[in-house]
């Protein structure tokens, strides 16, 4: 299996955008780019750079609604 790189540019911007429709985070690290989408669970794809074998970013589905339900759950 090979490597693949995951955060090891500390000197990349974090770059974010929320859609408040889709509740729908994503998270780019430096400037978003073409990449292919990897479905890890619980609605979070990773979004992976083939060629350079690296993890360019995050989607989270629900975080509006995953937010809502832990700040609900505290005491």
């Amino acid at each position: 299996m090979e490597a693949v790189k995951v955060f090891e540019r500390k000197d990349v911007p974090l770059d974010w955008d929320y859609d408040d429709d889709a509740d729908t985070l994503y998270l780019s690290f430096g400037k978003p780019k073409a990449a292919v989408g990897l479905d890890i669970g619980e609605g979070v794809v990773v979004r992976y750079d083939e060629q350079a074998k690296e993890v360019v970013g995050l989607t989270i589905v629900g975080v509006g609604r995953r937010l809502e339900e832990y700040v609900k759950s505290k005491p």
